[in-house]
Formats: structure tokens, C-alpha cells, sequence
């Protein structure tokens, strides 16, 4: 089974070094949360590709979380979270038409906005 290059991966790319910047660490410090997030080529729960978004360290990885409990967890489509991610699709709508599907915290998963992602300029 090849692993499939998601359009997704380039956007955690990009978080990563916007989480280092000073405007990720305002993000940081405004939201101090971990969220998981799962996503797959094509169809939900099928080839996830699982990252993190520590928003208390200032982090992005790739795989399972190590340190305990995650505080909400999103699973989209790769497309849909290019559009979440980049501002095309607002996460309120992405949920309610049931492109993006959450776990956990919802006080957490609402401050899950595309405020913690780098400006579209970037991308």
C-alpha cells in the first residue's frame, strides 16, 4: 500500500515554522490546547494520516500524541481541510455538512479556527 502525498502534509509544513514565528506564539499562548487531527486521502477512517497541534508547546507532529489526553479531535478529508485551513470553508460550516467531524472538547474544538493557521498569503 503507497503511502499518498496529501496536499494537508505541506500545510502542517508551514504551521510548523508558523508556530515558531512570533505570531504563533501569540496563538500559543491565546489558546494553549492540543488537538489531533486526522486526515484521510479520500474517505473518513481510511489511510488517516494522524498529526498534532500542540498549541502549548508550539508544535506540529505527525503520529500519535505521547503526552496524555488530547483536548478535542477534528478528521477531515484532505480537500476539506485545505479549505478549512486556508479559509475557504468555515470549520462551523465544515462541521455541520459533516466534512470535518469532532471528538472531545467542544469549548476546545471551538477555538479551533482558522486564525491558528498561517495567512493563505503563505500558502
Amino acid at each position: 500500500m503507497a503511502k499518498t502525498q496529501l496536499k494537508s502534509d505541506a500545510i502542517m509544513d508551514m504551521m510548523k515554522e508558523h508556530l515558531s514565528s512570533d505570531a504563533g506564539k501569540e496563538v500559543t499562548e491565546k489558546i494553549g490546547l492540543v488537538y489531533q487531527i486526522n486526515i484521510a486521502p479520500k474517505k473518513l477512517g481510511f489511510e488517516e494520516v494522524t498529526y498534532i497541534v500542540d498549541l502549548k508547546q508550539g508544535e506540529v507532529t505527525k503520529g500519535k500524541y505521547e503526552g496524555g489526553k488530547v483536548d478535542a479531535t477534528f478528521s477531515f478529508k484532505d480537500d476539506d481541510f485545505v479549505k478549512v485551513a486556508t479559509g475557504k470553508m468555515n470549520p462551523q460550516i465544515a462541521f455541520i455538512r459533516g466534512a470535518m467531524k469532532i471528538k472531545g472538547s467542544l469549548s476546545a474544538a471551538q477555538k479551533f479556527t482558522p486564525d491558528i493557521f498561517p495567512k493563505p498569503s503563505k500558502l
